[in-house]
């Protein structure tokens, strides 16, 4: 198929990329470099610098490029901004979401991937969590996921667009071969800071170590980014026009933190520094999601469920790349634009530069 992935060149969308290439399909990335990276995406697909928000580049490069199913990861995720700033999330994840399915109902496309999260559970009282658990979320991200959720559906019902939307906790790990990996800045995602305070000898703060576990640490999933990519392909390549599926992506088991630290210090042979500090409001003790669903019906599984094998695989990435992706020109490259009049070439020059 010919796939529009948004948000291609970020940590999760640039690995889905990779995969869909692997899987033979050809690839559009539109990703506004906000979050992501160029050197991300890999050179076989087709990027074009843009926002979900201008429909008309959208709409344009789905019927330039014959686009027949789009993946969207582009979002904001950072879920203590989504309370600080929560404007930005309802904007960029709920109402850009609304625009882009717009452009894609306009261009008569009929299958759907959306990359969302299990905080649209928020604290569930069952672990693990099943997709028939109540949405019931406790911050602006969570509910930007569950509102553009509820969008993709009612559009499923209006227009017979096919869906499937993928939720999951925390995805960790790169590429086998170290070629891509995660680089937030700032970082706030527990296996890269450890690992960064492995490398340079500062400290990790471990919040709240009285919880009822088994450490008394709290346990969180963890999913190889190559997995969870791997999910998002064989769900697009699934996707039947008119129906839609929701499947949760987890370990079913979780690791505590101090599993995760643990794991960190086998694989990098250095001691991590902790400080312990108090519980923060509103952590729950377990949040673990059960894929059995997805295991059953699109036949996923796992090909590094152990957490060693994910920090592993991280700890390749960041010894490889310590400054992450360096800072670069980037560049749009679309060579199916190439025969483009001037006006439209110097239009899409304009709106590179004013980003």
């Amino acid at each position: 198929m010919r796939i529009l992935v948004t948000g291609g060149a970020g940590y999760i969308g640039s690995h889905a990329v990779k995969e869909l290439i692997r899987a033979g399909h050809q690839v559009l990335v539109i990703d506004d470099l906000s979050n992501g990276h160029k050197k991300a995406v890999d050179h076989r697909a087709t990027f074009i610098r843009g926002s979900t928000q201008d429909s008309d580049l959208i709409v344009s490069k789905i019927k330039l490029h014959e686009i027949e199913a789009v993946m969207h990861f582009a979002a904001d995720i950072e879920v203590g901004e989504s309370v600080t700033d929560p404007y930005k999330y309802y904007r960029n994840n709920f109402s850009n979401s609304v625009l882009l399915l717009e452009a894609l109902n306009t261009c008569g496309i009929k299958k759907f991937v959306f990359s969302s999260t299990a905080a649209v559970y928020g604290n569930p009282e069952l672990s693990p969590v099943k997709e028939t658990a109540a949405r019931m979320p406790i911050n602006p991200y969570g509910r930007s996921k569950m509102m553009t959720e509820m969008a993709i559906e009612d559009g499923c019902h209006a227009y017979g667009t096919g869906y499937t939307i993928l939720r999951y906790f925390n995805v960790a790990g790169a590429s086998v071969d170290a070629s891509i990996g995660e680089d937030h800045r700032p970082e706030s995602h527990l296996i890269p800071r450890i690992l960064c305070a492995a490398r340079e000898g500062t400290v990790v703060k471990i919040f709240g170590t009285d919880y009822e576990t088994s450490d008394g640490t709290c346990v969180r999933d963890y999913v190889h980014v190559i997995d969870l990519a791997r999910a998002h392909v064989l769900a697009i390549e699934k996707i039947i026009p008119g129906k839609g599926n929701i499947y949760n992506l987890g370990s079913e088991n979780g690791f505590s933190v101090q599993q995760v630290i643990a794991a960190c210090e086998k694989v990098t042979g250095r001691k991590i520094i902790i400080q312990q500090s108090p519980r923060r409001a509103g952590d729950p003790p377990i949040l673990v999601a059960s894929s059995k669903k997805i295991q059953s019906e699109l036949g996923w599984k796992p090909q590094y469920p152990d957490i060693e094998s994910i920090v592993a695989h991280a700890w390749n990435w960041h010894t490889s790349h310590p400054e992450g992706y360096e800072t670069e020109m980037e560049e749009t490259h679309d060579p199916l634009t190439e025969t483009a009049s001037e006006e439209y070439r110097m239009a899409e020059t304009y709106r590179y530069l004013g980003e």
